[in-house]
């Protein structure tokens, strides 16, 4: 069994999060188990890939079964997004219009498809700050002129109601039936959350009344278990290194990174990181900003950007400032020879519930 951590000198991890991912080492047929730059701590840690032989452990993927983050062309170019008028519309709404009936929506397991959820999840309005990899750039079919959105939810409920039923810490045995029954349904969270991402795009642009015309560029899940041969690869947190490029988003008030995955990452679980992490936990976020005499107006970044959010403990908990820097995960990433950056994005305006 081995433990093995992608960060550099300058990148910040939780001493917590490690004591945990030390843990996870210990447990039955674990083979390796791989903490990324983005490392913190929860219920089980989050920024790490555990894999093991013939077991599965449906407590370390959580209950947010198939979240990830998806980066959608919108074909709206940048100089006609009327950023003023978008936020005047969404501070107006309480939650997003629902979308027409539709045979998706009527089967969907998930209450109000294409929902955000709290925590972290968002949609956000993004341009083009930097490209680095034009190559990479373009056979993504994006433009520079065009405003992208990005995307990141999961299965929300759904996910939940599995974990209740296959929620042992001790996990099962890949042949056991109750790992049988946990990927069948894991691997249908994963797809009703791709769809409520999806969803979500729809339902954003339905609710500004643009004129859209939204394409996928890239979807990638963070919280699910990839089988290889005798296998399992415990993702939580992480996303694949095997699925092309991915978008690794930071803080509300700091850029995207587009990236394209090094595919030679065995020895780190074919894994990186899925965005900042969090710095500080959610229970000490509004007395850090009150003592440190932040009163901001967390309603704006220091990037210029907007957010729409009418929940002020959820816009507390969501700073900037309770996550890591964007720049030393990517950083470290680099450092390790596990990704190319093709492109920054810069954040526009931001919608949470």
């Amino acid at each position: 069994m081995t433990v093995k951590i992608v960060s550099s000198p300058s990148n910040w991890m939780e001493e917590g999060a490690l004591r945990q991912l030390n843990s996870i080492d210990k447990y039955p047929r674990m083979e390796l188990v791989v903490g990324l730059p983005d490392l913190h701590g929860g219920r089980s840690p989050v920024g790490l890939t555990a894999v093991a032989r013939d077991q599965v452990y449906p407590y370390l993927i959580g209950n947010d079964i198939g979240c990830g983050v998806g980066l959608w062309a919108t074909s709206l170019p940048v100089r006609k997004f009327k950023l003023d008028r978008c936020e005047k519309t969404l501070n107006s709404l309480e939650a997003l219009p629902p979308l027409l009936e539709s045979e998706d929506q009527t089967d969907s397991p998930i209450f109000d498809l294409g929902s955000i959820g709290g925590g972290n999840h968002f949609l956000e309005f993004q341009k083009v700050e930097e490209i680095r990899d034009p190559e990479s750039f373009s056979e993504l079919g994006l433009s520079a002129a065009e405003m992208v959105i990005l995307v990141h939810t999961g299965s929300r409920g759904f996910g939940q109601s599995i974990l209740n039923s296959f929620n042992r810490e001790t996990g099962y045995k890949a042949e056991e039936e109750e790992a049988l029954n946990y990927l069948k349904a894991h691997d249908l969270a994963i797809h009703w959350a791709a769809l409520n991402r999806k969803a979500a795009v729809h339902r954003l642009i339905m609710a500004l009344g643009l004129k859209a015309d939204p394409r996928l560029v890239l979807d990638a899940p963070h919280n699910y278990i990839e089988k290889e041969g005798h296998l399992y690869y415990h993702r939580k947190g992480a996303v694949s290194t095997r699925i092309g490029p991915v978008a690794i988003p930071g803080s509300r008030g700091a850029f995207t990174y587009l990236v394209r995955p090094n595919p030679d990452s065995e020895s780190f679980a074919y894994s990186l990181s899925h965005g900042a992490g969090r710095k500080w936990a959610r229970s000490m976020c509004r007395d850090r900003l009150s003592k440190k005499g932040e009163r901001l107006d967390l309603h704006r970044t220091s990037l210029n950007s907007r957010v729409i959010c009418h929940d002020r403990d959820l816009l507390c908990e969501e700073a900037p400032e309770a996550y890591k820097n964007i720049e030393e995960v990517i950083k470290s990433l680099l450092d390790n020879g596990l990704i190319t950056v093709i492109a920054a994005l810069r954040p526009v305006l931001t919608f949470k519930n």
